[in-house]
């Protein structure tokens, strides 16, 4: 981020508009609608700029314009000059306004057109009395404030205000309704905070497969638990103000013990606090989840499950592979390759059989115990297979051949994201999505 977005209040505050033209005429609406008394000049003279709070130009002649940008920069004051990135020490957004509610779109002014197409596209789903809602959280704020001290439990009542009957009634037109409604709702209100867990799944790694309820989850968090197959883009979809407490787990090197993660869960919750535990993948497809579950329902803390792409469709999808197939596969087995006290501890009779694929999570350490366990049973070790390293993300990558093969070929081939093990005769009919194809064209 080059530019930090900020709100500046220019309410009787002088603003120096420099040049001509329809572009610095547009940026004087603007201003005006914020409040700015204007002092406009055709050319520049350091006069100008006494008593001013920033600067803006247009259809100047170029030596004015270098020498105004000049001279804010030794003054410290903010400086646009449109169209010219070099002369500007700020950039005015694509603006949304809704009766108090004001949205900057920014490119870093790169794309200026892109900008305006967000802008609409935000337009669109924005309702036209949006603003209104804003005005009952303006209207109740100090009531609120004295009423829940408490600030994840101010923050848990205004999002139900704000997104409930008030609000729908505020957004109708029925101000007094939504107005009256609201006041009941802080009259019941509770003072002291309610902590509340969720265990919910980030998915493979791409932030676009995270489900709607796990991305709202996110933007109502007080708290972040996450592990470290959690990627920085969705880290990026939390709420900005949440903070983040990392309990990454490698084989046998963890950095938070998961009996001390479902201390930590419920202590914070205990603090009324709302708790993401943000897992990779699905929480309870071998990410524990089933015990940290079982922990906070032990110490009567309510928590929901939010269920993410687990990491076996993920990396199928991108590898074009299909995990169940009509003539290869009519029965798909989730298997774990991480061993417990040393010892790989499977049915590989039930494994070995056929028309079934075998998605075997955290087994790169173990191929070749995984083969000499399922060589034993029969299995075929020329059967189709593929590792897939940080599936479903865009970083995904993959090594395919038959289970002898990749045995052989995995300890140089390997990297150091989770890799999956994908084992089947419909491995074979996978195909390159189209998609994918084009990208690495």
């Amino acid at each position: 981020m080059r530019h930090f977005p900020a709100f500046l209040d220019l309410q009787g505050r002088t603003v120096l508009l420099l040049g001509a033209g329809e572009a610095l005429a547009a940026k004087a609406t603007l201003l005006r609608a914020a409040g700015a008394e204007l002092r406009e000049a055709p050319r520049f003279d350091h006069a100008l700029l006494e008593g001013c709070a920033m600067a803006v130009a247009a259809g100047a002649p170029e030596a004015d314009l270098a020498a105004l940008h000049a001279a804010c920069m030794a003054r410290g004051l903010p400086v646009n000059v449109v169209d010219r990135p070099e002369f500007c020490s700020f950039i005015t957004p694509a603006i949304i306004t809704r009766e108090g509610i004001t949205i900057g779109v920014s490119t870093g002014g790169a794309a200026p057109v892109l900008a305006r197409l967000i802008r609409q596209k935000i337009e669109a789903v924005l309702p036209p009395l949006l603003g209104r809602v804003a005005a009952l959280g303006a209207k109740f704020q100090a009531a609120v404030r004295a009423r829940i001290p408490s600030l994840p439990a101010r923050r848990a009542f205004l999002e139900r205000a704000l997104t409930g009957t008030p609000a729908d009634l505020a957004l109708s037109g029925r101000q007094q309704e939504a107005e009256a409604a609201f006041a009941r709702l802080l009259e019941n209100a509770e003072a002291a905070p309610r902590g509340f867990v969720q265990l919910v799944g980030a998915g493979p790694g791409a932030a676009d497969l995270l489900t709607l309820r796990a991305l709202r989850a996110l933007g109502e968090a007080d708290v972040i638990v996450h592990d470290r197959l959690v990627s920085a883009e969705v880290l990026d979809l939390a709420r900005r103000d949440a903070r983040r407490i990392f309990v990454g787990k490698r084989r046998a090197q963890h950095c938070v013990p998961q009996e001390g993660i479902n201390t930590l869960l419920i202590e914070l919750a205990r603090e009324g606090l709302r708790v993401v535990r943000l897992k990779g993948g699905d929480p309870f497809i071998f990410g524990r989840g089933g015990e940290e579950a079982q922990a906070l329902a032990e110490a009567g803390i309510p928590f929901e499950v939010v269920p993410g792409v687990t990491a076996a469709l993920g990396c199928a999808a991108q590898a074009g592979i299909p995990l169940t197939h009509r003539d290869a596969a009519r029965m798909l087995t989730f298997v774990t390759g991480h061993t417990r006290d040393g010892r790989l501890d499977l049915d590989f009779a039930a494994l070995a059989r056929p028309g079934q694929t075998l998605a075997i999570y955290m087994g790169l350490t173990t191929l070749p115990e995984l083969r000499d366990g399922l060589a034993r049973e029969g299995f075929d070790l020329r059967t189709p297979a593929a590792l897939i390293e940080r599936g479903g993300s865009p970083r995904q990558r993959e090594l395919r051949g038959t289970l002898t093969e990749l045995v052989a070929r995995a300890p140089a081939w390997a990297g150091d994201g989770p890799v999956l093990l994908l084992l089947g005769e419909a491995v074979a009919h996978g195909a390159l999505p189209a998609r994918a194809e084009a990208a690495f064209a």
